[in-house]
C-alpha cells in the first residue's frame, strides 16, 4: 500500500494526491500515446515497460505496477499537461528529446502512424518545450534506429 500512496504522491494522512511522481507522470504520457489510436497492443505495452525500467531502473514486474497506477492516474487527468509539467520540471532539454525519441518509439511499436498519433505526438513536443526541429530530428533517429 506505501508504494501505490507513493506513486501516487499521497503523504500519511493525506487522501488527495499531489501532482503524480515522473515515473507515473512518464507511464501516463507514454500510455496516452499508445491509446490515442483506440488500439494498444503487447508491442506497445512492451515498449513502454522497457522505456520504464531504463528510464527509472525498475524491474519489470514494477514497471507493470507503474502503468496500472499511471492508467488510473490517466482516467482522472483533465488532460495531459499535468503530466508534461512533471517531465519538464526534472528534465533538462536533452532529456526531453531523448523522451521523444521513446514517444516515438511508442508510436511505431504497432507499424504505423496514423493522424490521431501525428496530432498528438506534436502537442506532446509542445508541451514539453522542443521545437519541431528536435520533434523531426527525434522522429528520423528513431525510424533510422528501427530500420
Amino acid at each position: 500500500m506505501d508504494f501505490i500512496k507513493n506513486l501516487l504522491g499521497i503523504e500519511s494522512g493525506n487522501t488527495k494526491p499531489a501532482k503524480p511522481n515522473l515515473e507515473i507522470a512518464t507511464a501516463a504520457l507514454f500510455l496516452e500515446m499508445a491509446t490515442i489510436d483506440d488500439e494498444f497492443d503487447e508491442a506497445e505495452r512492451t515498449r513502454i515497460t522497457t522505456h520504464l525500467t531504463h528510464l527509472h531502473g525498475v524491474t519489470e514486474s514494477k514497471a507493470r505496477e507503474i502503468l496500472d497506477v499511471a492508467q488510473k492516474e490517466r482516467e482522472g487527468a483533465v488532460d495531459i499537461w499535468s503530466f508534461t509539467s512533471v517531465i519538464n520540471a526534472h528534465y533538462d532539454e536533452a532529456e526531453r528529446v531523448h523522451m521523444m525519441e521513446m514517444v516515438w518509439e511508442v508510436v511505431f511499436a504497432d507499424g504505423k502512424l496514423d493522424a490521431h498519433e501525428d496530432y498528438l505526438v506534436r502537442k506532446i513536443a509542445t508541451l514539453l518545450r522542443l521545437n519541431h526541429r528536435q520533434m523531426i530530428d527525434a522522429k528520423m533517429r528513431v525510424k533510422k534506429k528501427l530500420e
